[in-house]
This record gives C-alpha cells, structure tokens and sequence, in this order.
C-alpha cells in the first residue's frame, strides 16, 4: 500500500499531504515534467536521483557548541530521528536510507545558549557521495542559534530536520559555503510547537548544483515562523529554493523572504547562471486567524542568466488575519543609480551599493555578528567580479 500511495503522489490533495516514506524505491524515479523537478536538470544531479551516483562514502558530520548541547550519533534506524517527519522525494529517500549513522542534536528544556551551536557537514570530494541524518531539537523554553554549514567538494544528499519545541526560540542559519564543484539536494523538514518562534535563513552561494527545500508544519497555536534566503548564482550555477509552509492549526504566523541575484557570461561555454524559487502556502480549513505573507525579488544583473519564481498560496478558509505573496525578477532600479550619480558616485560603485542594501534586508535580520559579517562580505566579493 505504501509503494503505492507514493507513486501515486499526485492525487493529493494538496502539497501537505505528501505521502512521506524512507524507503527509496517507494518513489519513481523523477523525471523532466514532474511539477517538483521541472525546472533543475536532472542529468547535472550526478545520479542522486536515479541511483547511479558515484561510490559511497561516510558524510563527515562534526558539532561544536555551548557544554549545554547534548550530541549523540546514532544509528540511522532510531525512530528519535523521525520526529519531525521524514522524506517525501526520492532524493531525500535516497539519503536517508544510505546514510550510515545519523546525528541527535538537543539544546535541553530552559537552556538559554549564549553562543552559537555550529554543525559542518564537510563534502567527501569530487569522486564521492555522502547521505547525512541530522535532527536538531530545541527543548521546552529553551533558546539557541544554530548554524548549518557546508563546505568542500563532492555530491551529497541529506535530512537536517528541526523540532522546535514549546515556547522555544531558534535562530537558524543554512549556510551552503561549496565549493564550485559540488552538488547538494538537501531536504528539511520542520516542526513548530507551540508559541514557539522559528528565524531560518538559508545562504546559499557556493555549488555548481544546490537545492534546498523546508517544509513547515504547525502543531499547536501561537507558532511565529520566518523564512529568509539570499542566493548569488554566477555563470554554471544553478541554485533552488523549493519551501512549503503548511498551517493546519490556528492563530499561527509565518512570514517568507527570499532575495536572490545571477550573473552571467555570455563568452563562457557553461550554463548559464539560473536560480529557481518556489514558494507553496498552504491554509488549511482548520487554521482560523492565520497571518501570512510570502515575497520573493531577484536581480539579473547581466545577459546570460535567468531566474524562476513562483509563489503559491492556497486558502481553504475566509477567517484569517491575512495572507499574500509577491514575486519579482528584474534589472536594478535606474532610477536609484540615477540619485547616486547625481551626487557624484561612480556608475559601477552605485550599482554595487544598490545590490548590497538589496541583500541587506534578509542579511541584517541574522542574529550572530559574524555570520553576517561573513555573508556581506561574500556579497562583496561577487560583485567585485561583476560585469555590471
């Protein structure tokens, strides 16, 4: 029944009700057309999805924080690692049937963290594939901010889900630091508790292939949960974003901003630079006095380059606080370069400080001076190299 159920995915209801199974083969192998892969190329995934990748090796997973953080390792069968929920693509099947352990962890009930929890999955290199399991718990009124990093090379796969609990507080920041070779399909999976309050933010620069796809379900009222991103494709780039925001419950809010940029070279003989986001709210009949928006803005900054956006909101009851979306994808402002020319600032100098208050917006909400400190810099850079 379960073999069938999934391959059969398409007549759910709605994108909440995804049939969720660990086993790979429960899933069809995606192609082109499918709604959920359409848009990436499927042959540049190095056979993550079709399971002719290239050999295995051990996802290198390593955790450092406060003395307060509880880590364990565990094998990838304990059902601890399945409580906020589990695949509902091949993909994400793939990685979790195949990783070799997975990683627990748990900022304990009441804990206050004052410094960050950092866990760095680190690519095998360019001849391996790794899966991981990560699940990172944040006990009752506990409060803490956790960084997702990756780095290195290779083509890796995982889970890294959250399970935010009661009255908790997380900062998360998914930092996609790749080097240019790699390609990583990571799924995540989020639960929210209640009055619990969720800052997720996803970076992602690095890669030659990334697409990372949350998926956010509210248990109990009072869930505040805010979803941002920056990305900065450049010439043989492609990097999705593909989230969901499922509100089943009452009195929930979830606010979604995403800004991305691109750039190409029309003389380079690789793809060309793409980003693709898809945003999915969904609103269901049960989840009175919902308040939530979606906004997604990109920036072309040269020929060769293209990005894709595509909210969707889906409303299954009037009585709500308020819901909406907005999507663009464009040059610059003129204009603005306009004033700052006036005012005697260099045409290329004005474009740059224009593209950097862009990103600042999502940037200047993250919580840890460093990261931020890091991630403007790495603004910085790219546009050091742009042929604005």
């Amino acid at each position: 029944m379960a073999d069938t159920a999934v391959k059969n995915a398409s007549g759910v209801n709605n994108k909440g009700d995804m049939p969720v199974s660990y086993n790979v083969d429960d899933f069809a192998v995606p192609g082109g057309r499918d709604e959920d892969w359409r848009f990436i190329s499927l042959r540049r995934l190095r056979g993550l999805h079709n399971g002719t990748f290239a050999p295995l090796s051990d996802a290198r997973v390593s955790v450092e924080g406060p003395s307060e953080v509880i880590v364990e390792t565990v094998s990838p069968d304990d059902d601890r690692l399945k409580v906020a929920g589990g695949p509902v693509d091949r993909v994400a099947a793939q990685a979790w049937s195949g990783a070799t352990s997975g990683t627990i962890v748990k900022i304990p009930d009441n804990a206050e963290l004052t410094e960050p929890v950092t866990v760095t999955i680190t690519g095998a290199g360019l001849d391996a594939t790794t899966f991981a399991t990560v699940l990172v718990e944040s006990g009752v009124n506990s409060a803490a901010t956790v960084i997702v990093r990756y780095t290195g090379s290779g083509t890796h796969a995982d889970n890294v889900n959250w399970l935010i609990g009661d009255n908790s507080r997380v900062y998360a920041v998914v930092d996609t630091e790749w080097a240019d070779d790699a390609v990583h399909l990571g799924a995540q999976s989020i639960v929210v508790g209640r009055d619990a309050t969720l800052r997720h933010t996803v970076a992602s620069f690095g890669g030659e292939v990334t697409r990372v796809t949350p998926r956010v379900k509210f248990t109990a009222p009072g869930g505040d949960v805010e979803l941002t991103g920056v990305y900065f494709a450049d010439d043989g780039q492609y990097i999705e974003n593909r989230l969901l925001v499922d509100h089943s419950v009452p009195n929930c809010r979830s606010n979604v901003l995403y800004k991305g940029a691109l750039q190409g070279d029309k003389n380079s003989d690789k793809p060309d630079a793409r980003t693709c986001w898809v945003g999915d709210v969904l609103i269901r009949a049960e989840a009175l006095g919902t308040d939530t928006y979606e906004t997604n803005r990109n920036m072309v900054l040269t020929d060769g380059a293209r990005a894709d956006a595509i909210p969707n909101l889906e409303i299954e009851t009037g009585e709500i606080a308020g819901a909406g979306h907005a999507a663009t994808v464009g040059r610059f402002d003129e204009e603005q370069v306009f004033y700052l020319r006036a005012r005697g600032i260099p045409t290329e100098e004005a474009t740059r400080l224009i593209i950097r208050g862009f990103f600042n917006e999502v940037l200047n909400k993250i919580p840890v001076e460093s990261v931020r400190d890091e991630l403007i810099a790495r603004v910085s850079g790219e546009l050091e190299h742009a042929n604005l």
